[in-house]
């Protein structure tokens, strides 16, 4: 498949391109990310219907998404902040957010959904507080009786591993088994599951979700979610899901991250953006123009990855990794499908139904998991 109006070569998903201010764009990499304008995600995500789930961050990727659908230009540091409002850039705000209460707590809803003019692109958000949950259960059973997303991009880590008690790895590690099996169930073969992996925090966390009962916990978040993320990375691998690792990718972009140590500012998330849809590009097998950035094309984005430190030798540690990690699940197409293509790396075992090896490895704690709401009726 290719974008018409392009010269398009096909590229390898998770090389990196930084143009750092005052210097000249350097050649891109050997697997090169692609700057994405907004007419080739127009035609990229054409008659495709995406769902993005997960915290605050998770809402800013869909924020920028939203935004690139409809015209070359960055984010707000106001529209980033902005939470619950309702309406941005033409979305709407369907349940939770201004329509209920505005508050940091686990019961905290914001559904939102944005329709092109056209009729030709579908995105829909979902905040979620918890990985899986009665809630959770119910935003599928909505995708379930509702149209089929086409892709659906997830993330929950930083309220699983905060705000659910003493045990809350465990209970982590376990509904992630839980949701990666559910999705397994509900998404059709021809959608596309991303797993977005956690990124970096700062060493000082001091975001609103963080109460201030909290805040001895916040040293040792920033340990959690590299646990965290090799949990959620090896299990969705285990279910053949894709998996972007956003970590990696972030690990020394310090100074685009703000100082509550969590969030990311509009440079970040437009990085970030072109990350994803160069992934997606490349799970679906879509052509797209492998070239430097092109001044008076879209919006300057200054993103600076930060200086990288020197190899280290030595045995990489458990749950340590020296390159990002790439996981191409199995290709969940229907036969004969225009987007059935080979995926790189080696070959995604059948599909489990479900995965036991981090069940069976820890001993994990069997109380019910707390509910974080139910599904606004």
């Amino acid at each position: 498949m290719r974008l018409s109006g392009l010269f398009l070569q096909p590229i390898v998903s998770g090389g990196m391109v930084f143009c750092p201010e005052n210097k000249e764009p350097r050649r891109p990499l050997r697997s090169a990310m692609v700057h994405f304008q907004a007419s080739e995600v127009q035609q990229l995500l054409h008659n495709k219907f995406v769902v993005i789930l997960g915290d605050s961050i998770q809402r800013a990727v869909y924020k920028d998404l939203v935004l690139l659908l409809q015209k070359d230009s960055l984010l707000t540091a106001a529209q980033l902040k902005a939470k619950g409002e309702l309406s941005f850039e033409q979305d709407q705000l369907v349940a939770g957010g201004q329509l209920g209460e505005l508050h940091n707590g686990t019961q905290y809803r914001e559904v939102r959904q944005f329709c092109s003019g056209s009729g030709h692109h579908l995105v829909r958000f979902y905040f979620l507080t918890r990985v899986y949950s009665e809630y959770l259960e119910g935003v599928l059973e909505e995708l379930t009786y509702g149209p089929a997303p086409d892709l659906v991009i997830i993330n929950s880590c930083l309220w699983d591993l905060s705000r659910y008690g003493r045990c809350s790895m465990e209970s982590y590690r376990e509904n992630l088994e839980r949701v990666f099996v559910r999705m397994d169930q509900v998404l059709p073969d021809s959608c596309l599951l991303v797993w977005n992996m956690a990124m970096p925090l700062g060493e000082r966390v001091t975001g609103g979700f963080l109460l201030p009962e909290l805040q001895p916990l916040a040293a040792s978040l920033r340990r959690d979610v590299v646990e965290g993320n090799f949990y959620s990375a090896t299990l969705a691998g285990d279910h053949c899901f894709d998996v972007l690792d956003l970590h990696f990718h972030f690990r020394h972009a310090v100074r685009h991250r703000h100082r509550d140590g969590i969030h990311w500012d509009q440079h970040a998330h437009r990085h970030l953006s072109h990350l994803l849809l160069t992934h997606v590009a490349d799970a679906w097998g879509v052509e797209l123009p492998k070239r430097d950035y092109i001044p008076g094309c879209g919006p300057v984005v200054n993103f600076v990855p930060g200086p990288l430190p020197p190899p280290v030798p030595g045995p990489v540690l458990h749950g340590q990794h020296r390159g990002p990690v790439v996981h191409r699940g199995m290709p969940r197409c229907v036969p004969n499908s225009p987007y059935e293509v080979p995926r790189m790396g080696g070959p995604c075992r059948q599909r489990l139904r479900h995965s036991e090896r981090l069940i069976h490895t820890y001993k994990l704690d069997r109380r019910p998991p707390a509910h974080s709401g139910t599904w606004p009726g």
